[in-house]
């Protein structure tokens, strides 16, 4: 049997998790939320007052951080502490925090070690910023999108307006968007970046369906039916 990995890169606010998750129904594999990681990475940090950009205390705080990622009736849920956080993790506060803490090399190797198990079982799909360059390089598919910063900050505003947060201002958000994207294009431990190998889809005037279908155009459907 075939285990077949889809990595899908891009930008914060680019429609990365829509995609993979439409990917995941569409295909009938496994989605797995990498950002949540991250997300429960820097919840917890904030929980426990530590700054998420001290490596040495965050260092010490891996040694007890406790994430477990389940699977419940299709939806991937995240626990912190043996506390379901899946709503918790997703406030602009946590976002920033995430992007962070993410930039510290042990925070992502250790990540990293956790998704490369899950995606060595089964037929995944995987969304973040760098799947496709260094969690999963033998992907084989990978998917890089892209979406001017505002177009991706009214998507991001929309999304929260859902959710009932009305924390943040267009301009607020637009300026996390912009953060976020020189945070992490610039780190120095696997960056965002577009691999050769990766299709890029500029997700900008596209609906979620029309970017799916793009996607779908690049990928061997009938690989799926034995995985």
């Amino acid at each position: 049997m075939t285990h077949v990995q889809i990595a899908i890169d891009g930008p914060s606010g680019s429609g990365k998790s829509t995609l993979a998750k439409a990917v995941s129904r569409q295909l009938g594999i496994l989605y797995l939320d990498t950002g949540a990681m991250y997300r429960a990475c820097g919840l917890k940090a904030l929980l426990t007052g530590i700054s998420p950009k001290n490596e040495i205390l965050v260092e010490k705080m891996l040694e007890t951080l406790d994430i477990d990622i389940r699977f419940e009736a299709g939806e991937q849920r995240v626990f912190l502490d043996r506390r379901d956080v899946s709503s918790d993790i997703r406030t602009p506060e946590v976002s920033v925090a995430a992007s962070d803490i993410s930039s510290i090399p042990a925070v992502r190797v250790k990540m990293v070690a956790m998704q490369r198990e899950i995606a060595g079982t089964r037929s995944v799909v995987l969304d973040g910023r760098d799947i496709g360059s260094y969690v999963l390089p033998n992907a084989q598919y990978k998917f890089f999108l892209t979406a001017d910063p505002e177009e991706r900050a009214k998507r991001r505003l929309e999304e929260l307006s859902v959710r009932g947060i009305h924390t943040q201002s267009y301009e607020e958000v637009l300026a996390d968007i912009r953060y976020r994207d020189a945070q992490d294009s610039t780190r120095s431990f696997a960056p965002l970046k577009k691999m050769p190998d990766a299709i890029e889809i500029d997700t900008t005037p596209n609906t979620p369906e029309q970017t799916l279908a793009e996607l779908l155009k690049n990928i061997q459907i009938d690989m799926f039916s034995e995985t």
